[in-house]
This record gives structure tokens, sequence and C-alpha cells, in this order.
């Protein structure tokens, strides 16, 4: 706040003035040379005259440093320790041979001659490349997302602290997991402590991976495909792409991959459905699954893991901590001794249950949901039809069954992934089974012409290369188009026949199931269309009002096809329906969502699993699964398409069962189940039915009903695991996420939610990173235009930008020219059929670019200072901006030098009377630099101004920033290894006293003449090998919590003249402020506004005098907002106020939540002030990069003024 108060009090005399006139003469900095007692020229410095505290050039390529000690090692030879500008430093051994290229530097340590303009654009950049130490939510507010209390809660509550992070995020599905992962590599990216960072997610969530991270986070991910491997230039792809998805299975599955990522490091590795990574405890010994070994590799090639998974936990405490071995083999070693409690995981897991969780408002994020089975019987049409493929799949299967047990089994287990394929496709349309009859008889005829012609079937039989390992086959590693082309291909190539004649007879009942197919296919009896034409017509979606809409989900693009036209007839619109398979492109696939979500005429979508995946259609509430997958967890995801974050509605699903089928008598049963359970555990009941143990029951139950299901004790055995064991483990895994799960109450929603509004005041998007990127790409030579409100268009990079992509590689390739670009998420789309402007925010590879290069030309002008003018400050008293940076580092080693683990910047101003005030943040945005006309008039000795104000300011920061942050940062450190110290210690310890026992009892059988499986000499080294184990664990933790507190660096300085005495020194009468005077009517206009706020029922809190933009905080007790308020008091006779460039931008970065206030202090002591709000008052001013205030007339702008509000 500047107060704008006059008196009739002359100037006073500065000090400045008796000074003798200096300033307007660079003062070079000289070398400086020895001569020779012959005068025969001049000579090299001496050894012995480099001594502590000189400043010398030449002893690195860097530039200037000061010498720190010299230690003498014999004739001829030194030491010498010193420090850089940056404040590192480092030691050198020097031979007098060596000392020709080092000269003292003389002259002034700060010239402050560098040009102001190159200096503001090198701050900003400095500033914007460190932008989470300004903005403590950067990564949010260069994201298009808008983030929910828990995800806040995660990433910067649990995550962000962990260094280096080994964690587990449990929450439930839909909570946004893939939001908390690109949220966490964003600041990660920020902080520069990310640029490799690997993916490893099923192949059914790659491309929503993909898709995800570079539409809400710019972040431009590849995914590893077979074409990448081949073409790797240096034949390992993991070397040569930095932001990395790759298939679980794709890596778990093939040795050669595993090899090369294993030679490769990486930042950070996110898995995701990471329960797949399983291994189990067999007595003493574990066994490994593939994943598991997997996950072992990633674990020792990268600094940061970070596992999701929504079913953490399987049933088996033993299982569980193998699989929190992947995080820490030390913690986690071995299975539960004496105790069979699992140890404290709270340090490195958190598990959300979707139910528990809530709005910033306190209000539940999910609505409820509502699942009906719709139980139909079939026609005697299709129940002929659906004996005679039964039976035909049945005795298939049986063939199948011999296959196995004769010892092909990889031959019998297609097969019967085939028949099984045959048997979904009968249950869902009379389309996809004559089709798929059709196809199959077709290729087998096309086969059998084949094996006619060479005499037998052996070198024709065609298995299918996708099946190639079905031992390890998953579904889930599959996304549904390519699962839709594996049945594809199975059904038309998988054969039960052994011999030519077995072909020709199969294929005669291929035609005759074909005929019946075809016949029903004509008749249109449907039984299954009747039961979703009846809710296509139901009052549930033609209720009055907005007009609902629904989806329909098939496993099969030819049953979707078929729905499409008859959905058609019944709405009488063609626009009505739209349709998405895994065959439509992205584009259009993103196109025909928005049309669903957006035009209220549309109001039916059929889609396939694969145009599911990945897809968030929360606009519709009513669902109907036309097909039941047999895999639960797709039951689970679809209903999650529209019962997601945003859904304001209670969501209605519909399951369609052939109930009197083999198959429909099973899920019956099971949806029976789920509807009894939720009576007990309401909605959350659906969030398990992913639960890897369920869908395994539940597909072993399908296929014996389809093998065996006419025979009561297969009946028998369905009910009773349904109601045992699947019924049993869905209270067993609702119980253990009751006992698992964290709770995120409304006090701590409250405190995230007043951290992010003070947060508002210190963001840099958009409004500071537009002002410097056009600033600093017009200084390049770029060239960008405003096109729609908030967007431009770039129509010319620069080759020196562009060529810089290579080292701000993560972010990926730098474009020549942007069709649309914007600074604000707001605005990255504008309307429907707008291009889509690409977000320029921190992390984004055109806006490092730039500051990069802009670092290149102008960075040296921070290490020389420049000379900036304060306009608004009528005083004399000249002072220096000083840059202050502080770190602190541990023992571990990052390229070669110690890891940063936190890092502060801070700025001060220094008086030449030594006094140190703080200005607030990025006060060199409010100083205007100083022109040639200001540099003549000049004539200042300012030599106080030189080295020792360095010494000066760091003094105070050891005391003011060091030592506390130091002390922040310790306890934290200090807590959190010496519980993971603790944990290490108790597991190891435990498990080398369990293998000393029984390597001594294995000893003594072998004594006594037994030959135990296990000898004595294996147990004894398990011993030996945790022991070691230990021992290398405690001393990582040790070179750990070797905190260093380095001192403070001064990064850069300005001298910062008053405009008061640039107006003295032109010979003008300035306009004299009396500082009691000033005081008084700040003090008096801070009051009456706080009163105000006050009165309005809110909660107003007075911010520090320098304080940037603002001088008050309120809060609004029943919202959480919290607003910004300028406060500028002025006297009756002075009508003019400046405002601050700082405070213009933030009314601009936060307009809904800034307020000017301008208060009229009557000079009778008192006067009531009069206090007028402005709202938005400066949306449309055009504030250049340049500028440092807006001048404002209190008479001209009156009118707009409201009462406070």
């Amino acid at each position: 706040m500047r107060t704008h108060a006059n008196t009739a009090a002359d100037a006073p005399a500065g000090r400045c003035h008796s000074a003798h006139v200096r300033f307007g003469h660079r003062v070079a900095r000289g070398r400086r040379r020895v001569a020779r007692p012959d005068g025969s020229g001049l000579s090299m410095l001496e050894l012995h005259e480099l001594k502590t505290g000189l400043r010398v050039r030449g002893l690195v390529a860097a530039g200037e440093v000061t010498i720190v000690a010299v230690e003498p090692h014999g004739d001829g030879i030194i030491n010498v320790v010193f420090r850089g500008d940056d404040g590192h430093i480092a030691d050198r051994l020097l031979e007098t041979s060596q000392l020709g290229g080092i000269e003292v530097a003389e002259g002034r340590r700060w010239t402050f001659d560098a040009d102001g303009a190159a200096f503001k654009l090198a701050s900003e950049a400095r500033r914007i490349q460190l932008a989470h130490l300004f903005d403590p939510f950067a990564a949010i507010t260069s994201a298009t997302i808008q983030p929910l209390p828990h995800q806040i809660e995660a990433v910067y509550g649990r995550l962000l602290p962990l260094q280096p992070l080994r964690f587990l995020l449990a929450d439930d599905p839909g909570a946004g997991k893939t939001i908390m992962s690109g949220l966490y590599i964003r600041e990660l990216m920020l902080r520069g402590d990310l640029d490799r960072c690997l993916v490893i997610a099923p192949g059914s969530l790659v491309e929503q991976w993909q898709e995800e991270l570079d539409d809400k986070f710019g972040l431009r991910f590849d995914i590893l495909s077979r074409d990448m491997v081949e073409a790797a230039r240096t034949g390992n792809p993991f070397q040569e792409r930095n932001l990395l998805i790759a298939r679980l299975d794709q890596l778990s599955r093939s040795e050669e991959l595993q090899a090369k990522l294993g030679v490769t490091d990486w930042d950070l590795v996110i898995v995701d459905e990471a329960h797949k990574m399983s291994a189990r405890l067999y007595g003493d010994e574990v066994t490994r699954t593939l994943r598991f070994q997997l996950g072992e590799l990633i674990r020792d090639r990268t600094r940061n893991l970070l596992l999701l998974t929504a079913t953490p936990h399987n049933g088996s405490n033993d299982d569980f901590l193998l699989f929190l071995s992947l995080l820490d083999p030390d913690r986690f070693a071995g299975r539960l001794r004496h105790s069979k409690k699992l140890p404290d995981v709270s340090d490195l897991m958190r598990r959300y249950v979707k139910e528990n969780l809530l709005t910033f408002e306190g209000k539940r994020l999910f609505t409820e949901r509502k699942a009906t089975s719709l139980n139909y019987d079939l026609s005697p049409e299709e129940q002929r039809l659906y004996e005679a493929v039964s039976h035909y799949v049945q005795e298939g299967m049986g063939r199948a069954q011999a296959m196995e047990q004769g010892g092909d089994r990889r031959r019998g287990l297609a097969v019967g992934f085939a028949l099984a394929a045959l048997q979904r496709r009968l249950a869902s349309s009379p389309d996809a089974i004559f089709h798929s009859l059709r196809r199959r008889k077709e290729k087998l005829t096309a086969q059998l012409l084949e094996a006619q012609k060479v005499g037998h079937l052996s070198e024709v039989r065609n298995l299918g290369g996708r099946l190639a390992d079905p031992d390890g086959f998953d579904d889930d590693d599959f996304d549904a188009e390519e699962l839709e082309e594996l049945e594809d291909q199975a059904i038309e190539n998988a054969m039960t026949a052994e011999s030519i004649v077995e072909l020709e007879r199969e294929i005669t009942e291929l035609r005759l199931l074909e005929a019946m197919a075809g016949d029903l296919r004509s008749s249109g009896q449907d039984r299954k269309w009747v039961e979703l034409r009846d809710i296509l017509q139901s009052d549930e979606l033609n209720a009055p009002g907005e007009p609902r809409k629904l989806i329909v989900f098939t496993e099969h693009r030819d049953t979707l096809n078929y729905l499409e036209g008859k959905i058609r007839t019944v709405l009488g619109r063609p626009g009505a329906v739209v349709a998405i398979h895994g065959g439509v492109r992205r584009e259009d696939r993103r196109r025909i969502q928005d049309e669903f979500r957006n035009d209220p005429s549309v109001r039916v979508l059929v889609a396939t699993d694969a145009a599911g995946e990945g897809v968030n259609l929360q606009r519709a509430n009513l669902m109907v699964n036309y097909d039941l997958p047999w895999n639960p967890n797709r039951i689970e995801q679809r209903f999650g398409r529209i019962h997601r974050i945003g859904q304001e509605q209670v969501c209605h699903l519909w399951n369609l069962v052939a109930h009197t089928t083999r198959e429909g008598r099973v899920f019956e049963r099971l949806f029976a189940k789920i509807e009894q359970q939720r009576g007990l555990y309401g909605d959350q009941i659906y969030d398990v039915l992913g639960d890897s143990e369920i869908n395994r029951s539940l597909q072993e139950l399908l296929l014996e009903a389809i093998r065996y299901g006419e025979d009561p004790a297969v009946k028998a055995r369905a009910d009773e695991v349904i109601d045992a064991e699947i019924g049993n483990r869905l209270k067993t895994v609702l119980d253990e996420r009751a006992l698992a799960s964290n709770v995120l109450d409304s006090t701590s929603i409250g405190e995230i939610r007043h951290r992010m509004e003070e947060a508002l005041s210190r963001k840099l998007q958009p409004g500071f990173i537009e002002a410097f990127f056009r600033a600093a790409l017009d200084d390049i030579g770029g060239r960008i235009a405003p096109r729609e409100s908030g967007r431009f268009e770039i129509t010319r990079v620069p080759a020196v930008v562009r060529s810089r992509d290579r080292e701000v590689a993560a972010g990926g390739p730098v474009a020549s020219a942007y069709e649309r670009v914007t600074f604000d998420k707001a605005c990255v789309t504008a309307g429907e059929g707008s291009l889509r402007a690409e977000l320029v925010a921190p992390g984004h590879p055109l806006l490092d670019a730039v500051i990069a290069t802009t670092l290149d030309r102008h960075g040296s002008t921070l290490s020389v200072g420049t000379t900036f003018i304060d306009p608004a400050d009528p005083s004399d008293l000249i002072r220096v901006l000083i840059y202050l940076e502080h770190t602190i580092t541990d023992g571990r080693l990052e390229r070669g030098d110690r890891k940063v683990v936190s890092r502060r910047f801070q700025f001060v101003e220094v008086t030449e009377d030594g006094d140190i005030v703080d200005p607030g943040a990025e006060p060199y945005l409010n100083y205007a630099p100083a022109d040639e006309e200001a540099r003549a008039l000049l004539s200042i000795d300012t030599a106080w101004a030189d080295g020792g104000i360095d010494q000066t300011a760091r003094s105070w920061a050891t005391a003011n920033l060091a030592s506390p942050h130091f002390a922040e940062v310790a306890e934290v450190t200090k807590a959190r290894l010496e519980r993971t110290r603790r944990a290490v210690e108790e597991r190891l310890d435990g498990e080398i006293r369990y293998w000393d026992a029984r390597a001594a009892e294995l000893k003594q059988q072998e004594l006594h003449g037994k030959k135990p499986r296990l000898n004595s000499g294996r147990a004894r080294q398990r011993a030996d090998d945790l022991e070691a184990r230990k021992t290398r664990r405690l001393r990582e933790l040790d070179i750990e919590s070797d905190l260093v507190n380095h001192a403070p660096t001064v990064v850069a300085a300005a001298l910062v003249i008053p405009q008061g005495l640039i107006d003295r020194l032109r010979g003008l009468t300035p306009v004299v402020i009396d500082p009691e005077v000033a005081k008084e009517t700040d003090r008096r206009a801070v009051a009456a506004v706080l009163a105000a706020e006050r009165a309005l029922g809110r909660q107003p809190e007075e911010q520090d005098h320098n304080n940037p933009g603002f001088d008050i905080l309120s809060e609004d007790p029943v919202t959480g907002i919290v607003y910004q308020i300028e406060v500028k008091g002025h006297r009756p006779s002075n009508p003019e106020i400046k405002v601050r460039a700082r405070q213009v931008r933030q009314a601009q970065q936060n307009p809904e939540r800034f307020r000017l206030a301008v208060v009229r202090v009557p000079n009778e002591p008192d006067g009531e002030p009069l206090v007028r709000y402005f709202i938005r008052p400066f949306d449309s001013y055009q504030l250049h990069f340049a500028q440092t205030y807006v001048p404002l007339d209190v008479d001209t702008i009156a009118p707009y003024a409201v009462v406070p509000q």
C-alpha cells in the first residue's frame, strides 16, 4: 500500500546530496598485474598473493570467484578453496606454472550498469523457472483441471514431501488416480526433479493414460510399441524416450525388453493396477509371478516409485507384505512370524473410499447408484438356437479339455477361449451369433480346401499369434477392441477337428447353426431387444424437463450395428442416436462424445467397451448392460463411465439377464447376492466387483456352466460358490476397506481450501506468464498476435528458441508456429468448432525454451546488476535490492553433487546504513529501468553498495532465512527417517533371529542323520544376507540424514533510486509526504476497511505492509472464499492514487476475489473515512511488461465505485 498524502513542508536535504558525484561513469573491472623490479613489464601473480577473501578471475571458466582458504602443499603447490557467485564451493590444486591466466578482479563487485529491461526479463525468467518456490500450487494453475480436496491432499500432503518417493495410492476407482499422478509428475518437473518418467499399465488403459496426461497436463507421453523397439537407433527405446507408457505384460513377458529396461534409470515410475504384480508365500519360499519380478526390476531402476491400485489386499496379510516389499524390501521382508498384525504402513500408503469423499463445500462427491436386473425368458425359437449352439460349444469344450490333458495344453486353451467367446456372442444378439457362425464356417471351409490339397490338417492349423502365450493370458492386458479382434481371430481359426473328416463334419454342423440363426434374425424375434425397447419408452428416460440420456453397452460390434438401427426406429430421429466402437478414430470419438454431452437432441449412445475405456460421460445417468461381460471388473468400469466426479444425479443401471440360460442362472444368482450385500454395505458394493478373486471365481463358474450346465451338481456348486466364496469375498474386501481407509474430514478440507485460497495471491498463471512470454518472445524476435479473447496465434518462433527443445525435451519438441495458444486454462476451448489452444504454462516446452533463451541472452545481467527507478517512492533513500537463495542438501549424490532436498528464495533491500527491509515478492516489477537521462543526472558515490552489501544480506539471510528453513526441514526429515529406521530394524532383526534359530535347528537335524529339505548352510546364508542388507540400508539412511545447511547465496542485485531523488536532481519541487501523516493515513484507511469487512460478516486479517498486491485478506466463513483487498488511502487535497504494476496484475489474476478499496481519510482526526470498493477494476486494462504503475484520479473513477461487498 502506498499512501497519497501531502504537507506544506519543504523537502529536507537528503544525505545523497552531500555525496561526491561519480555514479554517472562506469567503474571498470580491472585486472591487476605485478610490475617486475627491472621495469621490463608485467608478471603473473605469485602463489603467496592468493589469500583468503581475494576475488579473482581465471581460476574457473565460469567467471569470478572468491577465495575461501589456501592450503600449501610443499614448494610451488597450493590447494585453493573458492566460492562461486552461485554459492558452490570447490577446490583446485595450483602450481606456479598455472598462474598465468589468473587475475585479481579489481573494481566493483556490482557495477549496476546492465540494461534494466533485460534485467527484468532475466529476473522473471528465473522466477518462472523456479515457479514452485513462488506459487505453492504451480502445477494446478498450469493444468486444465480443477482438483478436489482428496487429490490435493494426496499430491501436496503425501507424495511431494517424500524424497525419494515409495508410495501406494489405493483410493477407490473414480477417485482420480490419473489426475493425482499427472499433478505429481508436473510438480516434479517444475521442481527440476523429473526428466524421465515411465508409466506401466494394463494394455486396456495405456491410451487412456496417454490422452489424460496430454489433455489435462500437456505431457506428451509415447506408448511403447513393437515398431518403436525395432526403430530404436541405439537398440534401446527406454534410453531414447524420456516420457514413456508401456503395457504391463508387454514388459513382464519379454526378457529382451526387461534387459533393455534394466540398464536405464528413471526419475519416476508409476504402475497402474499394481496389484497384478503379485507374489505368494508357500512356507518360507516366495513364488514370484513374472509381473512381480518386473516390479522388483523397476524398483531398483527408479528414484521415485508410485503404485496405484484400488485392490491392494487379496485377503492374505503375508501376500500383502510381499506386495509392499516392492516399495521397501527391507521394511517388509519375510512373513508375519509372531504377531499376525500388519505393521503400520500409513507413511507409504493412502486409501480413500469414494463414498467418504467430499467436495470443498462438504457435500458427498459421488451420488447414489442403483442397479436393477431385468430377467427375461427366451422365446421358443431363441431357446432352440441357444440349445443347439450351446451343445456345439459344449462338445467342443470337451475336445479342448482332452487336448489339454493329452499334452497339447496351449491348443486346448485356445480352443476353449474361442468357444467361450462364441457362447458370449450367442447371448449378445441374433446378429452377433449369425455373423460369428458365418465367419467361422467360411474360415474353416477355406482351411478344409487347403487341407484337401496337402492331404492333412497339421500344416494349416492356425491358432492365432495373439494367443501364443495362453498360460499367462489376462484380458485386462488388452483393450476392448484388441480383445474383440482376438476373439474374432480365435473363433475363426481355432479348430477342434483332428482330421479332414472331422473338419467336414464340423462345417456341416456350422451350416445348420448358421441357417437357424439366420431364420431367427429374419423373424425379428428378440426378447432381449424388447426389454431394451421398454426402457427407451419408460418414464425414467422420458420424464418432463431436461432430456435424459442413456448409454447402452455391448461387447460386440455386430450387436452395436444391430441396436443402432433399431433404436433409431423407436426414437424416430436418426440424429438421436450416436455410436462409438473401437474402430472410431480418436478425434471422431471425441467429437461424438461432445455431441452426446452437449446436444439435447442426442439421447442415446451405443458403445462397445472399446469406446467405454477412458470415456467420462457423467452427462448421462442412465445405463444398460445389453451384454454382461464375464469379467465383473468390466461391469465396474462401465458403471464408472457415468458414476464419476461431476455427476449430480442418481445413477441407474439395468442388467439384461436371460435367466433361464446356463450363464444367465449364474448372473442371476450373482446379482441377487450383490443386492443382498448392498443392503448391508450400501453403494460401495459396486466398487469391489473388480477384485481379482471374484473375477476368477465368476469366470470359472461360467465356464463350468457351459460345459456341464445341466448337471445338478454343477448348478448346486454354482449357488454354493456365489453364496459362500464370492459372498464371503465381497464381505472380506469391504471389511478390509473399512479398516484400512483414511478419512479426509471437513476440518482438513477447510484447511486445504484456505491454503488454496491464500495461494491464489501468489499464482503466476495466467497474467505474469503472459506478460513475460509476450515481452520475451518479442525481445527474441518472435511474433505473437491476439485472436479470440484470451487466445493468441504465434506466427514465428525463432530458430534460436526451437533449438533449445533438446535441452527441455521432457515436454516435447518446440514448433515453428502455433495456430492457437493461451495462458488462461479457461480459454483452451472457445466454443463449438473452435481450435483447441495449447496452454502455455510452466513446463510447456515453448515456455521453457523461451526462458532458457532469455537467460542465455540476459542472465549475465543478474551478476552485474542494474539501476532501477522506483516511481512511487517520493523519498531520497537509495537502497540495493538483493536476490537471495538458500539450499539444503543431504548426503545422496545426483549427477555427482549432493541432492538438493529443499530450496527457498527471498528478496531483501539494504540501505547504506545496513538496514534491511523486506520489499515483498517480485519488487522489480514495480521498478522502471533508469534511462540515459536519469543516469546522466545520477552522480552519486555508491561505493557502499559494493561487495560488502553481499555479506550484509547473507548475514541477515543466515539468521532469518537459512536457520528457520533448516530447522523446518531437519524436523520433518528426522521424524521420517527415524520411523523408517525403526521399521527396518524391527523387521530385519526379526528375520535374522528366525533364520539363525532355523539354521541351528537344521544343523541339529543333520547331525542326527536327517536330511531336511532346506539345509542348514542355506538357512545360515539367508541370515548372513539379511545382516548385510540391514547394514547397507542403515548406511543409506545415515547418508540421507546427513543434511547440510548451505550458506545463502546472492543471485542478483539492483540499485533502486527513489523518484523523489530524481525529481530533486531535475530541480523539480517534490510533493513531500510527512511520514507521520502518511502512517496515520495508512492506519485509518486500513482500519476503516477492516471494519467494513467485519460488517459484511467476513473475517479480515491485515497483512504485512510489504505484502505483494493487497493489504487485507478477508475470508467469508460461509463460502470459504478469501478476498484480497488492496487499500489506497488518500487525503482530500490529493485525489491521485498510484496502483503498482504488481497490484494491477494481482487484480487481473483473481478478478472475482480482488477488491480495490479507495478510502478518503478526512484531515480531522475524528472524521469518518469514506470507503469505496471497486470490483474488477482492471479487467480491460492492458498492462505492459515494462509498466510499473497505473495512475488513477479518484474523482474520475468515483462513478464506478460501489459500497463494500
